[in-house]
């Protein structure tokens, strides 16, 4: 499903006016640097449908974009009841995803423009994602980018993971840094939730769902891809005078 809402416009949803005072660049990774979101969403409905499941699950899955897989799980229970198979919904689920993904896992549109920018900037970087250690490890392995992050923040590192702040907070103190010195990057609601209330300098990339209206307030830019991301960082994080 393509980006809906996304635009280049700089939202003034926080007070930072004039150039940021960027020192590090924290990267959310499914819908914002692989393209996962979608091969999630196509491997639960369809584990939901081979055990009788079809009933608006669609915009069930939407809602959970963005979120821990322990919420996810909640949700369901919350949905269909405690006697909702967990276990043989998550092995078709992941049968399902690891059949998509032996094509490949690809990266989203500007990301290899990004980091190589990031880079050059000598600009430390994070990843902070909602999914397990193992499977950012596998998922950035598998797109061929797992050497360029020294630093991986996942759910596992924290207790409450996104909307919760957590994880940003983690991430910023790991590079020894204020969360306002930071640029946040996310496709989800529930990511830019994270990030704003961390404090972080939030920017956002819609995925599979649009911004709320309150994601457009707590972002200072949202935006059609990672290439215009780096844009707005070299307009206002004077990326471009610090390239080599």
């Amino acid at each position: 499903m393509p980006a809906r809402g996304g635009d280049a416009r700089i939202e003034r949803g926080r007070d930072v006016t004039g150039e940021w005072n960027v020192r590090a660049v924290l990267l959310d990774m499914d819908g914002t640097l692989l393209d996962t979101e979608r091969v999630y969403f196509d491997s639960l409905v369809s584990a939901l449908g081979a055990f009788g499941y079809t009933d608006d699950v669609e915009t069930l899955c939407h809602a959970m974009v963005g979120l821990p897989g322990p919420d996810c799980e909640a949700m369901l229970h919350a949905r269909y009841g405690e006697s909702f198979p967990l276990p043989a919904v998550n092995e078709a689920f992941i049968a399902r995803r690891d059949e998509i993904l032996a094509a490949g896992l690809p990266l989203k549109r500007g990301a290899v423009e990004l980091l190589d920018a990031l880079r050059g900037n000598e600009c430390p970087m994070a990843i902070v994602t909602s999914s397990s250690r193992h499977t950012a490890d596998a998922h950035l392995t598998l797109a061929g980018i797992r050497s360029r992050f020294d630093h991986i923040l996942t759910r596992d590192d924290v207790t409450r993971g996104k909307p919760s702040p957590d994880l940003y907070l983690l991430a910023a103190s790991r590079l020894g840094l204020n969360p306002e010195f930071c640029v946040a990057v996310e496709d989800s609601n529930h990511g830019v939730t994270s990030a704003h209330a961390a404090g972080a300098i939030t920017i956002m990339v819609p995925d599979m769902v649009a911004p709320t209206e309150e994601s457009r307030a707590r972002c200072v830019a949202v935006v059609d891809d990672l290439g215009k991301v780096l844009e707005v960082l070299r307009t206002r994080g004077g990326f471009g005078r610090r390239s080599s």
